[in-house]
């Protein structure tokens, strides 16, 4: 799967959600780095699609945290926007669940990543003319040997 994508509708941003999907496996984080308006929960929204969730995959940044079953893999889909460190992620218990499930935070950089031995980065933009652009990031060698084959 390349690595870098422009990602010119809502459409499009959700393709690569789905496009991902079909590389995740129970365990997996995915950590989506971004301003307002990148397409984070787009993204997330296509991952939820191609996983069979079946009802609505919404911002859950004044929950922080949802959990949508019946599809696939369940899908963990959390906000640390307005968490301030580890140690209040750690209050989630998040992963409590992440060894059965994908688990994708919006907005986690540098709070997250102990989650889980390896993880996907998914650096998403958006240009001065509305355009989205996505970087996928791998850490670890799982991650790499997946986006090399995808």
């Amino acid at each position: 799967m390349k690595r870098a994508h422009v990602l010119a509708t809502v459409e499009d941003t959700r393709a690569l959600g789905e496009e991902l999907a079909g590389l995740l496996r129970p365990g997996d984080l995915v950590v989506l780095v971004g301003p307002l308006g990148a397409g984070k929960t787009a993204l997330t929204q296509g991952i939820g699609a191609a996983l069979g969730v079946r009802e609505p995959v919404t911002s859950p940044t004044f929950v922080i945290a949802r959990v949508h079953r019946g599809g696939r893999l369940p899908l963990v889909h959390a906000d640390a926007y307005r968490l301030g460190s580890v140690a209040d992620v750690d209050d989630l218990d998040l992963d409590a669940s992440t060894a059965e499930s994908v688990t994708v935070v919006e907005w986690g950089e540098g709070l997250v990543e102990q989650l889980a031995d390896e993880h996907l980065r998914v650096e998403l933009d958006r240009r001065d003319d509305d355009v989205r652009t996505a970087e996928l990031v791998p850490h670890g060698p799982s991650w790499e040997a997946r986006l090399d084959a995808g």
